[in-house]
């Protein structure tokens, strides 16, 4: 299955649901690049957020048609008071006041949340023009995770070119970036919920591997010791799900390799989901598997939020953004 098949595949399963996401970066010349393709496309409905009258002339400057997209400007939006409402109710307990909650509905990202809290758009993707903490602030604060989570992380869905690996090229890296050195409770969380991810959006039953630079106690060190023991957590929690660990890259994803250094695991040479023990190690290795693997990155994609709301690097292509909102349309709807 090709990068275009695996998109295409979730863009028609979100066009059967059609949720409206909303896009608050309306000074970024992508998101309205981005914007037209979706509209034409139909498999999602777009609120642009910000003044009218510069959407109006971006728009036009950019010769981009973003007529079927709502327009909602938080200087005169008629419900902003219940926005407001909601946003103090939500950070009551850090003592925010009502002037100060209506001042954070003036950042468009936090207005865009407060959209995506309070059910009035299915999800939002920034991050062409803002860096992943500027996103992560409003998600975590306003939004928040959902019931029964103490981690929300980030991943990174890897389309390659090479079949062998994963599901046909498909994996899943995580966490790739938000939380830079997880303890093992967080790391084996992570493991968990990127399996649900896995098998809800993109329909694959996740094979978990638990990364690290030792495979199977081919090495000693507390490093080693924190991946082991999140190991042992997420098996714990989930005794059905396929995942092993510790484990280096080639055992999870050479076949050969796995036959020598792990003969026994039930993940070693398929894995499709990789868990990474810290965001350098995470983050590093999208990148490059991305850059000199040859393959399509879409993320990092935040989960364990009750609502969906996803970043995007600053160096993504408006096809970036389009591919996001494609999967944030379709968590919306699930």
């Amino acid at each position: 299955m090709s990068a275009a098949d695996v998109i295409s595949g979730i863009k028609e399963r979100a066009r059967a649901q059609r949720q409206t996401i909303a896009l608050p970066e309306t000074e970024d010349s992508r998101t309205y690049l981005a914007a037209a393709e979706i509209l034409k496309e139909g498999f999602a409905d777009i609120v642009l957020i910000g003044s009218r009258d510069q959407i109006a002339e971006t728009a036009s400057r950019l010769h981009v048609q973003v007529d079927g997209a709502e327009i909602i400007d938080p200087a005169d939006y008629p419900e902003r008071s219940e926005l407001e409402a909601l946003v103090l109710e939500k950070r009551r307990h850090k003592g925010l006041s009502s002037d100060e909650a209506a001042a954070l509905l003036k950042d468009r990202l936090y207005f865009a949340a407060a959209l995506v809290a309070s059910d009035r758009v299915g999800g939002l993707v920034a991050g062409a023009a803002h860096s992943t903490a500027q996103v992560m602030r409003p998600a975590l604060q306003i939004v928040g995770p959902a019931e029964g989570v103490k981690t929300v992380s980030s991943y990174i869905a890897v389309l390659s070119p090479l079949k062998e690996f994963g599901s046909d090229g498909l994996l899943l890296y995580a966490d790739a970036g938000v939380v830079p050195d997880p303890t093992p409770e967080q790391m084996a969380e992570t493991a968990l919920i990127t399996a649900e991810t896995a098998r809800k959006v993109y329909g694959i039953e996740p094979r978990v591997a638990m990364m690290s630079f030792s495979t199977k106690g081919s090495a000693s060190h507390p490093l080693v010791d924190k991946v082991r023991k999140a190991t042992e957590i997420a098996m714990q929690r989930a005794p059905d799900l396929l995942i092993d660990g510790e484990m280096q890259a080639d055992a999870a994803l050479v076949s050969e390799v796995a036959a020598r250094k792990a003969p026994d695991s039930p993940v070693a040479g398929k894995a499709n989901i990789l868990i990474f023990p810290d965001l350098n190690s995470g983050n590093l290795c999208y990148k490059v598997t991305e850059r000199l693997g040859a393959a399509r990155a879409i993320g990092p994609l935040l989960q364990g939020l009750s609502r969906p709301v996803n970043d995007v690097s600053r160096g993504c292509s408006e096809a970036d953004i389009v591919g996001v909102v494609a999967v944030t349309a379709l968590a919306a709807g699930l």
